[in-house]
Formats: structure tokens, sequence, C-alpha cells
């Protein structure tokens, strides 16, 4: 088997790793100002770090072990398709809501807070979520890791199952019936949860 095909590996992870944090960040200063904006945008937690300091240990035993397995060029190219869409669908969410989009569940309304149904959110009611659920697993498909794609895919989705009706308690206080109708006319964007 080819060394350079698993740098290529590496290399589109890491690329994409990198791309989503530093793009993260610097959206959120652009829209709300480095005054506004701390390094929690990122998007870096101990669970994240941890989570892929896994999936990186599964690749490399899988690569010494069962490289044949790592050499699945059409489980890779659908990894980046994955993190390519899941890119776009989170930073099409961004870019729509602007200032609404932040990176924490807001339990108070200010005079600014708008409903955002237009863009991506005609389409989809949690599309920065739904963007970040196909990302991450495509990172795992990028990497052909099979034990991560299952782990990352059960994990984030139940962490979004939670987070969802969390966020969606306070949007029906803040907008009501309006919230309300959106809600039912438009799906979460993640399988599974209303």
């Amino acid at each position: 088997m080819e060394l350079g095909y698993f740098r290529v590996q590496c290399l589109m992870f890491s690329v994409a790793v990198a791309f989503f944090h530093t793009s993260e960040y610097l959206l959120a200063v652009a829209i709300h100002g480095l005054s506004n904006v701390s390094w929690n945008s990122l998007l870096i937690s101990r669970q994240y770090i941890i989570a892929m300091a896994f999936s990186m240990f599964e690749y490399y035993i899988e690569v010494a072990f069962l490289p044949e397995l790592k050499a699945q060029w059409w489980i890779t190219n659908i990894g980046l398709l994955m993190v390519l869409t899941g890119e776009a669908i989170r930073k099409a969410a961004i870019l729509t809501a602007g200032s609404a989009f932040t990176h924490i569940i807001r339990v108070d309304h200010d005079d600014h807070h708008e409903l955002i149904t237009r863009g991506i959110y005609r389409f989809i009611r949690h599309p920065g979520y739904c963007g970040f659920f196909i990302w991450s697993t495509g990172t795992q498909f990028l990497l052909c890791n099979p034990i991560s794609i299952v782990g990352f895919t059960a994990v984030i989705w139940r962490f979004f199952s939670t987070r969802i009706p969390y966020e969606e308690f306070f949007l029906r206080q803040f907008f009501g019936p309006r919230y309300v109708e959106y809600a039912e006319l438009v799906p979460s964007g993640l399988p599974f949860i209303k």
C-alpha cells in the first residue's frame, strides 16, 4: 500500500478541521466584533479533543493492521463531499442569520433578536446544527474510520437531540405562534429530531 494515500487522507482531514474552526472564529469576529467573541467560538472543547484524538488513534491503528480498509477511495470521496456539504450548509446558516447566529443559546430576548426564516432557514430549521452533523461525520468517512463514523454519528445526534428542544423552548417563548407555525412547516435538519 502506498504511503502517499494515507498522507492525502490526513492532509484532507487536517485542512477540513483547521478550516472549520478558523472560519467559525473569523466569521464570529466579523459579525459580532472582536470584543464580543471569545475563544469558545473556535468550538473546541475537551470532549471534542478527546473525540478527535480517538478518531486519529483509530485511524493509525487501522493503518497499521488493516491498511486495505483505508484504501477505499470511494469512502474517502463520500467523506470529502460530506465535509464540503456540511461546511456549505453551516456557513450559509451563519451568513443568513448574521448577528442572530451565536454559538451560545440565547435564553433572554432582546429587541434586535429576529426569527430568521429566509435563505437556508426556509428549508432547514437548524442549518447550523445540520451542517455540523454532516461535517463532523464526514470527517470520519474521509478517514475511513468505521468505529468513529458510528460513534460520531451517535454522540453528535444525541447532543443535538437534547440541545434542539432546549433551544426551541426559548424560541417559542420569544416568538410565540410564529415560531410554532414555522417549526411545523420546516424540518429540524437532523434525522428523527422534530
